[in-house]
């Protein structure tokens, strides 16, 4: 296993000790899926914006019940 440090002023530091033990969570855990939850929210965004992007240049509809029958 890794380990990554940061620097932190003792206000910003006393604050997410407090939140992860309210949370009763280690400190490595809150960080660990804080970031990786950032980065999915990002990605999810960029992919729906391109999603649209494509919907925009080809716009299709598809009704419920051909959509059903597609996945049956």
């Amino acid at each position: 296993m890794r380990t990554i440090s940061f620097e932190l002023n003792e206000e910003d530091e006393r604050l997410i000790r407090a939140y992860a033990k309210s949370k009763n969570l280690s400190l490595s855990t809150l960080v660990r899926d804080t970031v990786f939850e950032r980065i999915e929210n990002e990605l999810d965004s960029k992919f729906y914006n391109e999603a649209m992007r494509r919907h925009k240049e080809r716009p299709e509809t598809v009704s419920f019940e051909d959509m059903m029958k597609d996945l049956n």
